[in-house]
């Protein structure tokens, strides 16, 4: 299905937010990534022109320490007949801590209550909403830029990625604008707010200070329904972003879309995408004015998977 209703069209909930579950089927498990048909596949490959390639992965160990407290990385190199052959295992691994994948699974529309009606024992046992629905079929696209940081400095309203500066629909609207491409039926939006080149320049102290939830103040779009009715209003199968949670952080969870998550994955099927390397990217786009491109992504195969890293790529 490739025609999608209007957000004010969707049902009600129980907790009187809009549900999107069945617009794909009773037992669908990708979500608004089945909008990416042959068809939308081909408009991506059309936007790649130059063959120039942009990875939009941070190394696995660039946020240190991660997070939230995630788990870092470890890795184990052994030498093998006297050097001549190396092995590796990498220990504690959370496929979220670097450039990542929400699964639809990462978070409930409420406790118990996943995507399309999805049971906890279903996410964790049964495969529903887990990452690899989407690893077996990959996520290859159109993508569309829309440089926050960027159209914010332009218009005189420079902000500080390290705060909880929330963008309006207005503020993304107009980033969408400046990117001078319309943004289309399963297009992927990609969304840079400047956040990762805010981190690279705090001190270990710094680091280790905002890894912590209640200390980490980090942009991103504003909790309210008019964001969530603009996203599914544009018809994309994900959006991804530089920030750590896409939404303004901290979350609020006392108040009706105080946790966009739950709305967008839990209600709606979003994919969303965060921590993406995209300054190179943006820089590029700034230089040509092209901001649509193939986006290309294989997310990690691991059945069962809450989350995955993102290995995906930007090709001009």
């Amino acid at each position: 299905m490739t025609e999608l209703p209007g957000y004010d069209d969707l049902p009600l909930a129980a907790d009187g937010t809009r549900c999107g579950w069945g617009v794909f089927g009773e037992h669908d498990s990708a979500g608004l990534i089945n909008l990416l048909t042959p068809e939308r596949v081909r408009a991506g490959l059309a936007a790649a022109r130059t063959g120039h390639v942009f990875s939009l992965n941070a190394p696995l160990d660039f946020f240190d320490p991660p997070l939230f407290r995630r788990a870092a990385v470890r890795q184990d190199v052994r030498q093998v007949r006297g050097g001549l052959i190396l092995d590796e295992t990498w220990h504690d691994l959370n496929p979220q801590s670097s450039s990542q994948w929400d699964s639809l699974g990462h978070v409930a529309a409420r406790p118990g209550h996943f995507y399309n009606g999805a049971t906890l024992n279903e996410v964790l046992h049964a495969g529903r909403d887990t990452v690899d629905n989407w690893a077996r079929r990959g996520i290859v696209g159109r993508g569309v830029l829309a440089d926050l940081e960027r159209t914010a400095a332009a218009a005189g309203r420079p902000y500080s990625p390290g705060t909880n500066h929330a963008f309006s629909v207005p503020d993304l609207a107009a980033a969408i604008e400046a990117a001078r491409t319309p943004v289309g039926t399963g297009d992927i939006l990609v969304v840079r707010t400047g956040f990762l080149a805010w981190y690279a320049g705090l001190t270990r102290a710094g680091r280790e200070e905002v890894q912590d939830n209640a200390a980490l103040r980090a942009c991103g779009l504003e909790h309210t329904e008019a964001m969530a009715r603009f996203l599914w209003d544009l018809h994309v199968s994900a959006v991804v972003t530089d920030c750590p949670a896409l939404e303004v952080w901290p979350m609020d969870y006392e108040r009706p879309f105080g946790c966009l998550h739950t709305v967008l994955i839990g209600q709606l099927g979003l994919a969303i995408g965060e921590l993406w390397a995209l300054d190179e990217l943006a820089a590029d786009c700034a230089t040509d004015g092209v901001c649509e491109f193939l986006v290309t992504s294989a997310p990690v195969n691991m059945p069962g998977g809450i989350g995955s890293t993102a290995n995906a790529l930007a090709i001009k």
